[in-house]
């Protein structure tokens, strides 16, 4: 299989970003686009609404269904999903992308910031996965796909972000239990992060320095498509890294990506690489 044609695809926080740029390549293949983000109204801040991505799906060439989700809130995560359904009859794949993120210590972490990380990350991940398996057990190659980091206990981040790491750690924990507690369903649960820091809205507020050494989102959409068009009872369990995704797929050429292709890219945060060259958050 190398196209999602025809599949039904429920991303969680779609409305821009990685989500987005991971809805917009599924739908140039043809794909069902469930938006499922809580940005219904036009932010002060941040671009995109779930109306203006539907419409950037639909123009791509998938369907697009819109629904506001909180994932903070079970209600509008079943409502979410019973409508993917009615629409489009099934669900083939989830992408578990809602997150949130605050880069602090500990004693500088304030505990309502705490509270929302671990809602929409540990908290919404589970509510959304265990909402969609119903289905994605009847589904013909069913994946759940979490963007979130390889289970790496490297000290440099760990010790510096606690809250944030220990949040996204749960969602990977998530693809390890899910990966074997449905194994023999066929539902295959896989992982996803970037080598690099990635150009999105949220990523222009750290500063220029930042934005110019990032990757655009386009290299994390084309490894997820890769990873959802795999065999799901082959390819499960896994905590694949963008790059490396693309790398054993024949792709050399990185400064496609790049803001600055002048510019050596920032590691992401929870990249584990000796001598690498990671950016220092202060948010």
């Amino acid at each position: 299989m190398s196209t999602l044609r025809n599949k039904t695809i429920l991303v969680s926080g779609a409305s821009r970003g990685i989500g987005l740029a991971i809805a917009l390549r599924a739908a140039r293949d043809g794909a069902n686009i469930v938006v499922a983000a809580k940005t219904a109204e036009p932010h002060p801040i941040l671009p995109g609404t779930i109306r203006t991505a539907a419409q950037a799906i639909e123009q791509a060439g998938g369907r697009a269904l819109a629904v506001v989700v909180d994932v903070r809130d079970e209600r509008q995560i079943h409502a979410a999903v019973e409508q993917a359904v009615s629409t489009f009859g099934g669900i083939d794949a989830v992408v578990l992308n809602a997150s949130a993120i605050t880069l602090t210590n500990t004693l500088d972490v304030p505990i309502k910031k705490f509270d929302l990380m671990a809602d929409i990350n540990m908290r919404g991940t589970f509510l959304m996965g265990k909402a969609c398996l119903p289905h994605l057990i009847k589904a013909h190659n069913p994946h759940i796909l979490s963007l979130s980091p390889p289970l790496d206990f490297a000290e440099h981040w760990w010790g510096d972000h606690l809250p944030w790491v220990m949040m996204k750690y749960c969602m990977s924990l998530c693809v390890r239990g899910w990966a074997l507690e449905f194994k023999e369903a066929g539902v295959a649960a896989n992982a996803l992060w970037p080598r690099t820091t990635i150009s999105t809205a949220a990523t222009q507020l750290l500063g220029d320095e930042v934005f110019r050494k990032s990757r655009q989102p386009a290299i994390v959409a084309d490894a997820a498509h890769w990873i959802l068009t795999q065999p799901s009872r082959s390819y499960t369990g896994q905590y694949a890294i963008d790059e490396e995704v693309l790398r054993r797929n024949g792709v050399t050429d990185f400064e496609v990506y790049a803001n600055d292709p002048s510019e050596p890219p920032f590691l992401d945060v929870l990249v584990d690489e000796p001598g690498g060259l990671h950016f220092k958050a202060n948010v």
